[in-house]
């Protein structure tokens, strides 16, 4: 309610001059008069609009005063209006009863004194104002509580995944000293052999024990030196057109010989026509040798590794699928955490400080790009995928800039929902560069509103919102049948794991966290249309 506006009063007469009189005597400042001839239109005028006291003539055709406020008593929402009757003349005891009954708060007989009824209608108006006040206080009061609720309840989720990062912390620590106690111990035995016969028959293979699990060592070291210096963003990319097919033979000889050692059978399948992308050689070298070690060490002695490269449009793609152990879906959404591992087994020490995919992810998200992992659940195997962007021939991205890009022949119905102006209006400029057609909604009702009318191909929807939140207007989206398909994405400021799995369980397809960049928007919605193109074919086919 809004405190300012001026209080509705009602006057119904069948009489024009009678509405002209009543309403010249009570005219000033902060009162607003709805005029009605009859009982059938003070009716339809009740249903548009609130009121905060009726006049009712008794004497009328068709509908008479006393049936017109029995029938708005009959009403949830016209039952509470106060009614003063207008009499022409004394009104007997039968009917008085009648009209008290039916909500009457008085009755006023014609001629009607000025000051009276001046009087009488301010104290209502008066009375009005101060529902309408209390209203007011109490929703702000509602809000209030519930963006308490809100953040504390944000408070609880950080609090929680902070605990769960402190239990990785811990766990990666008991990981790092026993991966460096591994080596130290052979080390320190070698060195105790070669003290005692320096040129003992076993003396050369001792050295050369010790050079392998030295080069593990610094290995180690290098792995966490190099993730260090990612998440501090201290570490520069030498960017140049290279093709992808050079980084995977280079990530070969350095998987080749863990390969080897397990008797894996690695099969590698590659297209005949190179692959550019503007990238470090080093650093995606690194990244596929990366994918290569981790199912080489979770694959068990024997088992099928499989390298794949193909081209997607205009992206890179490059998987790495084995017949290992695979992943319990729980750690699928967090197999690329820093820190993270799958379970180890007493019968395979599969080794590593759990920060190799972490690495794997940031390397590829600085070269443009996205990590993800699929698996059926343990003992069957796992995907883990990386995409690029592809360049042409002069190393410029394949197709146009998107600054002077034409408009997309099939541009997409994007529907952003956030309550932030600034972060929805530039959401929408970049669609509108991108060549999507853009609508905006600013709260969860809304937004539903519009959804169900417009069926957007994509949401991009805010979390933290107040009154109805994120997650409740996804949930209410996929019981729209129109919607239960489409393509919901969470943009937050809230990218805490549990964020993204509460995000998930909502129904959330993606969950990125603000500000979201223009190359990842550009992504995801080509990733999308990409998905939609493939469906539609499947449909036909």
């Amino acid at each position: 309610m809004n405190p300012s506006r001026p209080v509705p009063i009602l006057i119904v007469d069948d009489l024009p001059e009678n509405l002209l009189s009543l309403e010249a005597v009570l005219r000033r400042d902060g009162l607003q008069f709805l005029r009605a001839r009859s009982g059938t239109e003070a009716l339809e005028i009740l249903l548009k609009e609130e009121v905060a006291l009726a006049l009712l003539d008794v004497q009328m055709p068709e509908m008479d005063g006393f049936e017109l406020a029995e029938t708005m008593r009959g009403s949830e929402r016209t039952r509470r209006i106060p009614i003063i009757f207008l009499t022409a003349g004394v009104t007997d005891r039968t009917r008085r009863f009648r009209g008290y009954e039916a909500g009457a708060v008085d009755f006023l007989e014609k001629p009607i004194e000025a000051d009276i009824l001046r009087s009488k209608v301010s104290i209502f108006a008066e009375l009005y104002l101060q529902r309408r006040q209390l209203s007011a206080q109490r929703d702000n009061l509602k809000a209030f509580a519930e963006e308490n609720l809100r953040l504390l309840k944000e408070s609880r989720d950080r609090a929680q995944a902070l605990k769960e990062a402190d239990v990785r912390k811990d766990e990666f620590l008991a990981t790092l000293a026993h991966e460096l106690r591994n080596p130290l111990a052979p080390i320190r035995n070698g060195l105790q052999i070669l003290r005692m016969a320096p040129d003992g028959p076993r003396a050369e293979e001792v050295r050369g024990m010790m050079d392998r699990q030295l080069t593990h060592m610094v290995r180690l070291i290098d792995d966490l030196l190099d993730v260090s210096r990612v998440s501090r963003g201290r570490i520069d990319l030498r960017k140049t057109r290279m093709n992808l097919q050079e980084a995977i033979h280079a990530a070969l000889e350095a998987s080749r010989p863990l390969i080897d050692a397990n008797d894996h059978r690695l099969t590698l399948d590659l297209p005949e026509d190179l692959l550019w992308v503007d990238g470090d050689l080093t650093r995606l070298a690194q990244v596929v040798a990366n994918l290569l070690n981790n199912a080489a060490k979770y694959t068990p002695s024997g088992g099928d590794i499989r390298l794949t490269l193909r081209r997607e449009g205009e992206q890179a793609e490059i998987a790495v699928t084995d017949n290992g152990l695979g992943i319990e879906p729980d750690m699928l959404p967090r197999v690329f955490d820093l820190f993270t591992q799958a379970e180890q087994h007493l019968d395979r020490s599969q080794g590593g400080l759990g920060i190799g995919l972490a690495l794997v992810s940031k390397l590829v998200e600085m070269h443009g790009g996205a990590s993800s992992a699929r698996s059926d659940g343990p003992g069957q195997g796992s995907t883990f995928t990386i995409s690029l962007p592809l360049v042409d021939a002069q190393g410029e991205p394949i197709g146009a800039p998107l600054q002077n890009a034409k408009k997309t022949a099939e541009p997409m119905n994007v529907l952003i929902v956030d309550d932030n102006v600034d972060s929805a209006q530039t959401s929408r400029w970049m669609l509108d560069l991108m060549g999507h057609r853009a609508t905006v909604a600013h709260e969860g009702a809304t937004a539903l509103e519009i959804a169900h009318e417009l069926k957007p191909d994509v949401v991009l929807l805010d979390i933290g919102m107040p009154g109805m939140d994120g997650y409740e207007v996804c949930r209410q989206l996929r019981q729209m049948p129109e919607m239960k398909n489409k393509t919901v994405i969470a943009q937050t400021g809230w990218g805490q794991e549990s964020d993204r799995q509460k995000a998930f369980a909502a129904g959330f397809d993606h969950h990125v966290t603000k500000p979201v960049s223009l190359d990842l928007l550009t992504q995801l919605l080509a990733d999308v249309r990409r998905t939609a193109a493939k469906a539609g074919e499947h449909q036909h086919g």
